[in-house]
């Protein structure tokens, strides 16, 4: 994957997993409330991957 790749896949997934933590919060569902903190955990690395993807690529373009 590349570095928008990455930063939107997790974006979709931090806001998918917020919403599952709210549901989850509201329906005193504790099982989608944990899914939806790992999901938004998971977008959050995601993103740092993505992040992570930029920096080195514009390290290499000024080499």
């Amino acid at each position: 994957m590349g570095e928008f790749s990455d930063k939107a896949k997790g974006l979709a997934n931090e806001a998918v997993g917020n919403v599952k933590q709210d549901i989850g919060k509201a329906t005193d569902n504790r099982q989608m409330e944990q899914e939806g903190y790992q999901q938004e955990r998971k977008g959050e690395a995601q993103q740092t991957v993505g992040k992570a993807k930029g920096k080195v690529k514009g390290v290499v373009d000024d080499v």
